[in-house]
């Protein structure tokens, strides 16, 4: 059965009814279970009113005309409201319970769509929306959406409290039941004008959800900058705006409802003075019994309820329909990556082609413009260029995060776009010049989460040696078990960057991308570094890795096999350091121009220790 279509043009109420459709076809075993319960609630409410009046006529008025009350009246009234009162309290935990679990279920399994979206959409969809926004859509959003769901059960089971009342009361006297029911349509015309009203004031609270995230997010991420720049002030203030903006669009929605649950609550009760004018009249005439008007007027002070029931639903739809809108734009966006069934089946070092690769962010530029080169298996190759050049860009196209608008990246001659899901991530790893580490063990940053079985203690221990991190980590308190704090901030740079090295090497990746991931160690380290993986490759020959490194110093360009110079685009030329230091003058006052900057670097340093 497919899942039920929310209208995409309409009425707030109508489009809003497709949301519950959506709710009650995802969960309908507990939604059944607690609209049964709440209308057990709603009967048991209305046998309490029935009971009322037959005990006002056929128990209270005849022991007041007698004088007396005999002790099996007293217990036959007892056992009566109690037995009313057990089976109510069964059903209003029953819808409460199913309410709460069937809101809860919604809302985790939406967030996990999101999530789930999120990762199939590429790098470029996620370049063009804040990081506030996705939060906001996979966690206000979602909330938004599915907070009408609290009320919905109890509001669809009172439903039934509603008829049983209303054909109750027509049984007792049915002018009394006309006369009160003249309140539904008033009910209807301030539901109508609250609907139009809340509406756009609850999709700009929304927004401002999205926009308070982001800016939040934009702050702490930044914490580094407004602390070291002083602009502690300047960031409150920028701040301060979202934050008061969406305060009172917060205050301006619960105005409204404010106006809307008053009117709500005081409809029924002019129902009930209605009743008790006219029933009056009726009682003298000898039209109606004092306990036919005692139980019209009871029941409308229990029609209340249901109408307020009613009204939670109705006054959630708005920011339902809304939540719903901003998170079906995440659910519905296109541009998820397509897999093919082929597989890596190699455990030898990968073969690397990029073949007349192009790619550009803007539809007028390209950044790459028609790479090609070829990465033996079990080589070292470095690529060097300025700024700008496209390294990084060529770096996401070699893992897929993104895919070229032309031509096409292999690995052991299978264009990437033709393998299964995640059989990349097991041949492939990349180590990018910025180190992100979790709030989370030196162990649990290496493996990230994986069973003990496909990582031991000595698989990151040899990691580490490689990557050089294993004497810091040893000379930690806990050692692997040591909290690195949140992006690792407990650890310096260079110690940050060996992790990440780390973490890629434990899984034993047949090609290894650095992107510059070694800036911020020393040269000395630098070279030990590279100098282990090249160890570990000539140890270790069947499981060979092909190592590909965006590299700047001369130390880690010499120690390649082989170096491509890019620039503006495209290969300009490739060989060994020392042929293109002769060869091609572009690339020899660049690397030179990397060295002074890198000893001018290291002479302010040792001038500021």
């Amino acid at each position: 059965m497919p899942v039920p279509k929310v209208p995409a043009k309409g009425s707030v109420t109508r489009r809003g009814f497709g949301v519950l459709r959506v709710a009650i076809w995802e969960e309908p075993g507990i939604f059944a279970l607690s609209v049964l319960a709440s209308m057990l609630y709603g009967g048991m409410t209305v046998a309490g009113g029935w009971a009322l009046g037959w005990s006002t006529d056929h128990l209270i008025r005849p022991a007041f005309e007698r004088g007396d009350v005999s002790g099996g009246t007293i217990a036959a009234l007892i056992s009566l409201f109690i037995g009313i009162a057990i089976l109510n309290a069964i059903g209003v935990v029953g819808r409460r319970l199913g309410a709460g679990v069937m809101q809860f279920r919604l809302q985790a399994t939406y967030r996990r769509r999101v999530t789930r979206q999120y990762l199939k959409l590429p790098l470029e969809w996620h370049h063009q929306h804040s990081t506030g926004m996705l939060l906001s859509n996979a966690n206000a959003d979602v909330e938004s959406t599915w907070f009408v769901i609290a009320p919905l059960p109890m509001a669809i089971g009172v439903i039934a409290m509603l008829v049983f009342a209303t054909v109750a009361m027509f049984a007792a006297d049915v002018w009394l039941a006309l006369v009160g029911c003249l309140v539904f349509p008033l009910v209807f015309v301030a539901n109508v004008i609250f609907q139009r009203y809340l509406q756009p004031l609850a999709t700009r609270a929304q927004q401002l959800r999205a926009d308070v995230s982001e800016v939040a997010h934009e702050s702490f991420d930044g914490a580094l900058v407004v602390k070291t720049l002083g602009r502690e002030a300047a960031e409150t203030e920028r701040f301060r705006g979202p934050t008061y903006a969406l305060r009172d669009a917060n205050i301006a929605v619960n105005k409204a409802r404010g106006m809307f649950d008053p009117v709500i609550d005081g409809l029924p009760r002019l129902g009930v003075l209605a009743v008790l004018l006219v029933g009056v009249g009726r009682v003298r005439s000898g039209g109606a019994d004092a306990g036919d008007v005692v139980q019209v007027a009871f029941l409308f002070t229990l029609i209340g309820f249901p109408i307020r029931a009613l009204g939670w639903v109705l006054g959630e739809l708005p920011r339902s329909v809304v939540g719903w809108d901003r998170v079906q734009r995440v659910l519905t966006a296109e541009g998820g990556m397509e897999y093919g069934e082929a597989r890596l089946t190699s455990a030898k070092a990968a073969r690397l082609q990029v073949a007349g690769v192009r790619f550009g962010y803007l539809p007028e530029r390209d950044v790459l413009a028609g790479v090609d080169f070829t990465v033996e298996p079990g080589r070292t190759v470095a690529v060097v260029g300025p700024t700008g050049a496209g390294k990084s860009t060529m770096t996401t196209l070699l893992t897929r995060l993104v895919d070229p608008e032309q031509g096409a990246v292999k690995v052991d001659g299978i264009d990437l776009r033709e393998l299964a899901r995640d059989e990349l991530a097991g041949s492939v790893a990349l180590v990018a010049q910025t180190a992100f580490l979790f709030d989370d063990t030196i162990r649990g940053n290496i493996t990230l989460g994986s069973d003990t079985t496909d990582y031991t203690d000595d698989d990151v221990w040899d990691a580490l040696r490689i990557a050089q991190g294993d004497s810091f980590v040893k000379a930690l308190a806990d050692g692997l078990d040591t909290r690195v704090g949140e992006r690792g901030t407990t650890l310096s740079g260079g110690q940050r960057q060996r992790i990440a090295l780390a973490r890629a090497l434990v899984r034993r990746p047949r090609l290894l991308i650095l992107d510059d991931a070694t800036s911020a160690v020393d040269p000395q380290v630098e070279a030990r570094i590279l100098a282990g993986l090249r160890s570990a490759v000539q140890e270790d020959a069947g499981a060979a890795t092909t190592v590909l490194v965006i590299a700047y110093r001369k130390a880690t360009i010499s120690l390649a096999d082989e170096v491509l110079f890019l620039d503006e685009g495209r290969i300009q030329a490739h060989g060994s350091h020392t042929e293109l230091q002769a060869s091609t003058p572009a690339y020899r006052d660049l690397v030179d121009a990397y060295e002074k900057d890198a000893e001018r670097r290291e002479e302010e340093e040792e001038v500021s220790a």
